[in-house]
């Protein structure tokens, strides 16, 4: 039976950090000993696992996200999204590298096309947060980082396809780049007339909360561009009083919020789960936008749940919530012009 998320909160009041996002961000844990050990969780047991994971897919956790993890839990729904293990080193068939194939859709450098009125922008490789279950642990981001003539490539390439209408943001986590960065592809993005929206991919209101700052606010409220922000959530326990806060700030702001979460094996595989996430989210002014059945990356095959799993588990969310609080069940396939989603009544 899932712990409400309200009552674990109030279990373990939010200590009010002062630092700023980027202080959270520089401070955050990278070691697998490090982690074991403000988590209470024994090395013997843990150690050798860990760093063997951690080679292969560096462990990143920020401050404000450790401090939502029950010590000395190892079932923690958050931990496990964080905590490398030995199984991220066996080889599983069906599990690839790159199984959107994105690499096939880099149409400039850090531009994706897969849909037509779309395009997708790598704005940075960097993210607050290594969860181990990410479909793009094994991206070459080195091989796509922007430089100046790539960025003038990109705009026009934009402004060259006038169906383009909306670009997303995404990474990495875009939110990691500063605001000046980003206020100024913003500004160039309004400047053509065929985009309509700018959509932001993003895990840091979540995992860092205080990164919803004025600086961010101030250009996001003031571009002609529609604004529409997915964050990332997986679990109740991830929307803690602070993210409740910097949420409804984004909302005072007029940016659209959305979530998208990631069904995930010893996570959220659970209806009483994902409806309390509905709920949640919902009492933070975020819509349930996406539920992603797993993608089969390569060293993240323990956390994979079915299909046929996905499917009882939102049809057991459409018989206990309202619509709009029941997240579309989508998979993503490389050869389809969008997500593709999953016959429930099959």
């Amino acid at each position: 039976m899932i712990q409400r998320t309200a009552t674990r909160i109030e279990a373990r009041p939010v200590d009010r950090d002062t630092r700023s996002w980027q202080q959270l961000l520089s401070a955050s844990v990278t070691t697998p000993e490090d982690l074991l050990r403000r988590l209470r969780l024994d090395p013997a047991i843990w150690l050798s696992g860990a760093t063997e994971g951690h080679r292969l897919f560096p462990l990143r956790v920020p401050e404000p996200y450790l401090q939502r993890i029950v010590p000395g839990d190892p079932a923690d729904p958050l931990l496990r999204q964080v905590l490398p293990l030995f199984a991220e080193t066996v080889a599983q068939s069906g599990f690839v590298r790159d199984p959107l194939q994105e690499s096939e859709s880099m149409q400039a450098t850090g531009l994706i096309r897969k849909y037509q009125s779309r395009a997708l922008l790598m704005v940075t490789g960097q993210c607050a947060i290594n969860c181990r279950y990410c479909f793009r642990r094994h991206f070459p981001y080195d091989e796509h980082r922007l430089s100046p003539e790539d960025r003038v490539e990109a705009l026009t390439t934009l402004a060259n396809d006038n169906r383009i209408n909306e670009v997303i943001f995404s990474g990495g986590d875009p939110l990691v780049a500063n605001d000046r960065l980003l206020s100024s592809w913003a500004e160039s993005l309004a400047d053509i007339s065929h985009i309509r929206r700018l959509r932001i991919h993003t895990r840091l209101p979540v995992v860092i909360p205080q990164r919803v700052c004025d600086s961010l606010l101030a250009w996001l409220s003031a571009s002609r561009l529609q604004m529409v922000m997915v964050i990332h959530a997986n679990h109740p326990a991830e929307l803690d009083n602070d993210t409740r806060l910097a949420l409804g700030r984004l909302k005072a702001a007029g940016v659209t919020l959305l979530n998208q979460s990631v069904v995930l094996k010893g996570v959220n595989d659970s209806a009483v789960v994902l409806a309390e996430l509905s709920e949640r989210l919902f009492e933070c002014g975020v819509l349930p936008y996406y539920l992603h059945a797993f993608d089969p990356v390569e060293g993240a095959h323990h956390f994979s749940v079915s299909d046929d799993k996905a499917r009882e588990l939102v049809r057991q969310l459409i018989a206990t919530l309202p619509g709009f609080l029941v997240p579309k069940l989508v998979r993503e396939l490389p050869d389809r012009p969008g997500k593709t989603p999953l016959d429930l009544f099959a």
